[in-house]
């Protein structure tokens, strides 16, 4: 056997395998020999049917079947020999007129060659990296919605702004009858909220489904319908009273404190804030960190240039997939990844320059740590060690979540590289700046 390559340019080859009749032939004699000892076929006795006969039913199809198998590890040796560094999978040149009964064949394959490139993290404009603080107003609105969730509803004879409205929403052509309970900071505009104030159990009124709510996600609420239904809803709904309700915050006392916390964990106001405070800024570092890994992904990619084989992935593309394409959907399907696979490219030459690896040990240790959270959220707070292991191993057998996991350890280490090596300049704001700054007024 032979294996030659010819560079047709820094993105492109082809590969050229010659395989001689020596390479096959004697393991095609063996699987014809032992075809021959168990062949059923009518006149014969077992493992008396004459060669030729064997030869002639399964000759080429055993042939074939070893000449690709020989191809394919060949092929792979080579590539992994000649440490090519390819994309996508070989492509066989189409070949119309192979002799299977000739002394020898010759394959071809077309090779994507991954492009060379440096990797420079350092932009020139810094890239923000926020660091999100719970501010008073955000942790007193969160106080007083505790109070609130843990107070005790007391009746009221009329609706007042800060009422708990309960009723029912009908509109006999579309066949709604929904009752919910509202209150009208929810509504759009003040017209709405006049209708309501001083109304009694009993009354009802007519409103406008458009333009009702700020958020069509209250109105689906409201009237139970699904979101592309009430998207520009125009129709007119009767509102009728049930109760009305005026909700007393619960007291910052210690109950309240050993409900949220557990038994003496805070104890005081001072103590409530400050775990509030602690527990919203460690959900804030996983966002802010999610955005900084985003920011650099669009940086490395805006900014590393290469070329990439286009044409060659555009036709590997074509077969690769569950279904096959045809040229045109394999071009739209090549522009919709090729972002994706420029990262792919500059992910996997900072993985392999700084060294960055996940152990299998690195990936127990996280799933454990995982489970431990979870039961820990269920009240299980000290599980034993072998519980965790078998916990962890049933998570890791299946091999989804452990790729999952791995990924995720990759761009933890991926993250902290970044925060080492870019050009990053840190900004403190609040939970509310930094939705405006980063999503605007949405």
């Amino acid at each position: 056997m032979n294996i030659t390559r010819e560079n047709v340019d820094a993105l492109n080859a082809v590969v050229k395998v010659d395989i001689a009749k020596e390479d096959y032939s004697d393991k095609v004699e063996k699987i014809l020999s032992d075809y021959r000892k168990t062949a059923n076929i009518p006149g014969f006795r077992k493992g008396h049917v004459p060669m030729g006969m064997v030869k002639k039913q399964y000759g080429k199809a055993v042939l074939v079947d070893e000449v690709n198998k020989l191809l394919q590890d060949a092929l792979n040796k080579y590539l992994t020999e000649e440490k090519l560094d390819v994309l996508g999978q070989p492509l066989p040149k189409q070949q119309d007129d192979i002799d299977w009964n000739g002394d020898g064949f010759t394959f071809e394959f077309e090779l994507g060659l991954a492009p060379e490139f440096e990797v420079n993290l350092k932009s020139k404009k810094p890239i923000t990296h926020y660091n999100i603080i719970a501010d008073d107003k955000m942790i007193n609105e969160q106080v007083e919605r505790i109070q609130k969730q843990y107070g005790k509803l007391v009746p009221e004879t009329e609706v007042k702004k800060e009422s708990e409205i309960t009723g029912t929403f009908v509109n006999d052509d579309r066949d709604i009858e929904n009752k919910v309970t509202l209150t009208l900071d929810k509504f759009k505009g003040k017209a709405t909220e006049k209708k309501f104030i001083g109304a009694k159990v009993g009354d009802s009124f007519e409103l406008k489904t458009k333009g009702l709510y700020e958020d069509d996600h209250e109105l689906m609420h409201a009237l139970k319908l699904g979101h592309d239904e009430v998207h520009g809803l125009d129709i007119t709904v009767t509102f009728t009273i049930s109760e009305i309700n005026k909700r007393e915050l619960a007291d910052l006392d210690q109950e309240l404190f050993d409900k949220l916390f557990g038994k003496d964990v805070v104890k005081s106001v001072t103590e409530l804030k400050a775990k509030i405070k602690e527990d919203a800024e460690k959900q804030f570092v996983q966002q802010s960190d999610q955005k900084l890994l985003n920011d650099v992904t669009e940086y490395l990619v805006e900014n590393t240039k290469f070329d990439l084989p286009a044409e060659f992935l555009t036709k590997w593309m074509q077969t690769a997939g569950e279904k096959e394409m045809d040229l045109d959907q394999a071009k739209e399907e090549y522009e919709k990844s090729e972002k994706s696979l420029r990262y792919q490219l500059i992910e996997g030459k900072l993985i392999e320059e700084n060294n960055i690896k996940v152990t299998m040990e690195d990936i127990k240790d996280h799933a454990r740590k995982m489970i431990k959270a979870q039961m820990a959220q269920f009240g299980q707070m000290n599980p034993s060690d072998k519980e965790l292991d078998d916990i962890a191993a049933r998570v890791l057998s299946n091999q989804d979540e452990a790729r999952r996991i791995s990924e995720q350890l990759i761009s933890q280490k991926l993250l902290e590289l970044y925060k080492e090596k870019a050009n990053i300049k840190e900004k403190e704001l609040s939970y509310e700046k930094f939705v405006k700054e980063v999503y605007g007024d949405k």
